[in-house]
């Protein structure tokens, strides 16, 4: 266990905003953090924080950052063209990835590149290219942050829906991942190629298999979407709305170009990145708060943005959406 006092949070967060911790503990295995919550976690200020890629602090925190490292990826079991693996929560997201393609275990390729650890990709439910994490997940093991007990929960335990689940919920803050079990293909992978534009870039590659979708969706994402260690910035910034069927109809005859992605028979998603570009965003920005020139969709650190710099420029593109379209964003991103 490592305690580090009033420390800067600017390399805690890919946004890269200076904002200082009172206490960040980080915590390499869960006897660590069993200590930790013996010893009064639960009457304390405290949030956990994995890689940083989905938060913007506004302001300082005046109490513990939980900062969980927990490393190993273990083959459970192989059964039936299928794997059984399980991550634990301090291991990158994308290193798990590329070593599930390696290993020829597919299911999560279309996931490629998305920053943050292993631990808060179940809790935001992430997803990319028409694939989700409740699609493959079995079960993930939590701790109560409490009294220390420990539980496993199923896919249908986790309350998944579009980028939430049970633990942005009911189990906020008292509950945190430890592990999570992944149901993948050994064979007869099925591919998920429909969705945004990797079919085009497959065609640079002989065949379709996992490594040629992974590094097709690491392409798309590299061209698009800018590097955290150069350009702060916490990826998708707002969710994609889902209006009723009148509504996106109604737009779709002003707009017939209007990106829409059936939900159900009365829902339909819209691309949030796409309402904001037609309001003009793309390469605006206030004071050190920007617009991506190439993906509306994300907000960049200038290089000395102020959280408040951020969230005047959020609130400007969700106020001018709505005027526009009458749809209302909402952000992915979480603020603290």
């Amino acid at each position: 266990m490592k305690t580090f006092q009033n420390i800067s949070l600017a390399l805690y967060n890919t946004f890269g905003l200076h904002a200082n911790a009172k206490t960040l503990v980080e915590l390499s295995d869960v006897e660590e953090l069993k200590d930790l919550i013996k010893s009064g976690l639960s009457k304390s200020n405290y949030y956990i924080l994995g890689g940083g890629s989905n938060i913007l602090f506004t302001g300082n925190f005046d109490g513990t950052i939980i900062h969980p490292v927990f490393k190993g990826i273990e083959i459970i079991e192989e059964i039936n063209n299928t794997v059984l693996i399980k991550v634990k929560a301090g291991e990158i997201w994308d290193d798990f990835v590329k070593f599930c393609v390696e290993h020829n275990f597919g299911g999560i390729e279309n996931l490629s590149l998305i920053p943050g650890h292993c631990g808060a990709a179940p809790v935001q439910n992430i997803g990319a290219f028409g694939v989700e994490i409740k699609d493959t997940l079995i079960e993930v093991e939590i701790i109560n942050l409490e009294n220390g007990e420990t539980l496993s929960l199923s896919n249908s335990d986790c309350d998944f829906g579009y980028r939430t689940s049970v633990f942005k919920n009911k189990m906020k803050h008292s509950w945190m991942i430890l592990s999570a079990t992944y149901k993948l293909t050994t064979n007869n992978h099925l591919f998920s190629t429909h969705y945004g534009n990797i079919s085009d870039e497959l065609k640079n590659f002989s065949e379709v298999n996992l490594s040629t979708i992974r590094q097709s969706v690491i392409d798309i994402r590299t061209k698009k979407l800018p590097d955290p260690k150069v350009l702060g910035n916490a990826g998708s910034f707002f969710k994609n709305p889902v209006v009723k069927i009148e509504k996106a109809e109604e737009i779709k005859k002003s707009y017939p170009e209007i990106p829409l992605y059936p939900v159900s028979e009365t829902e339909t998603k819209i691309a949030a990145g796409w309402l904001i570009d037609k309001c003009g965003w793309k390469g605006k920005s206030i004071n050190q708060a920007g617009v991506h020139e190439k993906q509306a969709l994300v907000i960049v650190n200038l290089g000395n943005a102020k959280s408040e710099d951020i969230i005047n420029l959020s609130e400007e593109i969700k106020k001018s959406v709505f005027e526009k379209f009458g749809v209302k964003l909402e952000t992915e991103v979480n603020f603290l």
